[in-house]
């Protein structure tokens, strides 16, 4: 099992990360953050994305949906935003954000590696 920040250090090895963020989706407030740039602030995009989050899971709700969210994908021009709520009562209320570049980023092997990251990921 890894801890937080060992885990946002293996999700800035995915190519093209730019910059990485463990959000808890009630709150709003970042856990952990690594990267970014200045014009990409970590807290910022985690409190945004927990927005995003929230919306889903009403749509969800609302629809009677009752899987389970693997990830998001938010593909701008230039990059690739990946949420990906953690599952597992440890990791309730909780996502993983990564931004990455979609010139370097190869996003099914960054989904896959993601993933792996999340399952031994102990917060």
């Amino acid at each position: 099992m890894a801890d937080m920040d060992a885990s946002l250090k293996e999700i800035m090895q995915i190519d093209g990360a730019v910059g990485a963020a463990v959000a808890d989706y009630t709150s709003g407030m970042a856990l952990g953050t690594i990267g970014g740039t200045k014009d990409l602030d970590l807290a910022v995009a985690a409190a945004g994305n927990t927005d995003v989050v929230r919306a889903k899971l009403r749509a969800m709700e609302m629809l009677n949906i009752k899987e389970t969210i693997e990830d998001i994908l938010i593909t701008l021009d230039t990059q690739y935003h990946m949420i990906r709520p953690l599952s597992g009562r440890a990791g309730k209320g909780l996502f993983l954000y990564v931004a990455l570049l979609k010139t370097r980023a190869n996003l099914a092997m960054a989904r896959h590696q993601l993933r792996q990251i999340e399952a031994s990921l102990d917060v």
